[in-house]
């Protein structure tokens, strides 16, 4: 069974960049289709972006040529790359399977875009 572990959040300006991580511990991982959510204050939790166990990677209309969703296998680690980043973008980031297991939701971490 999978343990997801995110890092990375934090305050950044608008068009500003932010990398986050995921560390996954569990032989499975590589086996596992990944994938990125986010959940702002009063709203409901949506899908981000996702990847597979290669390099195919799908992303939501309101990401899309701005982040980048990417994994390392050796590492047990998914990351995602968010450039040109907006005030609406800020959430609290999670990382799970794709999709979505109930029981490995995690704390997340926070991303606040503000100027």
């Amino acid at each position: 069974q999978l343990q997801l572990v995110e890092s990375g959040g934090g305050l950044v300006q608008p068009g500003g960049s932010l990398r986050l991580s995921c560390a996954a511990s569990g032989r499975t991982f590589s086996s596992s289709d990944m994938g990125w959510f986010r959940q702002a204050p009063g709203k409901e939790r949506e899908f981000v972006a996702s990847i597979n166990r290669g390099e195919y990677t799908y992303y939501a209309d309101s990401v899309k040529g701005r982040f980048a969703i990417s994994r390392d296998n050796a590492k047990s680690t998914v990351y995602l790359q968010m450039n040109l980043m907006q005030p609406e973008d800020t959430a609290v980031y999670y990382c799970n399977t794709n999709p979505p297991a109930k029981d490995l939701w995690g704390q997340g971490t926070q991303v606040t875009v503000s100027s």
